[in-house]
């Protein structure tokens, strides 16, 4: 049975919510405020959370910045209102998954919902693969870990899957409309700002120094490309 959290302060949607989800046989945990929330989605094992943007002690983009912080990857849709646009595109660049826009309708929550955990499942079917090495990494997809130098190094589960990427195609660029496709999937609308911040968060990661760039090297106009050697 897979296990959902539902973080939204309004108690009518809250509860639609939690029913049509328990209806659907999913296991369903809730919380009305940002800070339970945020506990909540430290606490438990989960398959995937839904998290609105606005919600009192803690907004929706402070909490999925800070599991992500965390290295907590689980599965985050986020739920915003129209007039919301930047911090929809905000909130992927943070490390959300997706996002619904209100007011929506139950079936489309729930066809996300499907689509995330079916894309995540993909993914975990799909670490399973040889390990790579390249100079000091070792990427192990069994383990889902990336080691640099013999010592773990900490990444969202996005920053995995985009790490991976890379080093399967190392010298070759990679066009950031693949990098979206390969990584994001085709169901979720995120912009090419949003792979730039996420290399960027990559790079502070894996280089020596957070400014420089031998490992991931940025090709004006065209992508990026893993290298195979330190340039």
């Amino acid at each position: 049975m897979k296990r959902i959290l539902i973080i939204e302060d309004a108690r009518n949607i809250r509860m639609a919510l939690e029913d049509d989800f328990k209806f659907e046989g999913y296991q369903v945990d809730s919380a009305a405020t940002g800070p339970e929330g945020l506990e909540k989605a430290m606490d438990l094992d989960l398959d995937i959370i839904i998290l609105d943007l606005m919600l009192p002690g803690l907004s929706g983009l402070e909490i999925c910045k800070e599991l992500r912080r965390r290295d907590i990857g689980t599965p985050i849709i986020m739920l915003t209102a129209k007039s919301q646009e930047f911090d929809k595109v905000l909130g992927l660049e943070l490390g959300a998954d997706d996002y619904v826009t209100k007011p929506f309708s139950p079936f489309e929550l729930h066809a996300r919902v499907k689509a995330l955990l079916r894309r995540s499942e993909i993914r975990s079917q799909q670490t399973a693969t040889a390990t790579i090495n390249i100079g000091p990494f070792e990427l192990d997809p069994s383990k889902y870990t990336l080691t640099k130098n013999n010592e773990q190094v900490q990444l969202t589960t996005i920053e995995f899957s985009l790490m991976k990427l890379l080093m399967q195609h190392s010298g070759h660029v990679l066009r950031r409309d693949d990098i979206l496709r390969s990584v994001w999937g085709e169901e979720v609308y995120v912009t090419p700002r949003t792979v730039d911040t996420h290399i960027a968060n990559l790079r502070r990661k894996i280089e020596d120094e957070p400014e420089e760039m031998h490992w991931i090297t940025g090709i004006r106009g065209a992508g990026y490309k893993f290298n195979q050697y330190k340039s």
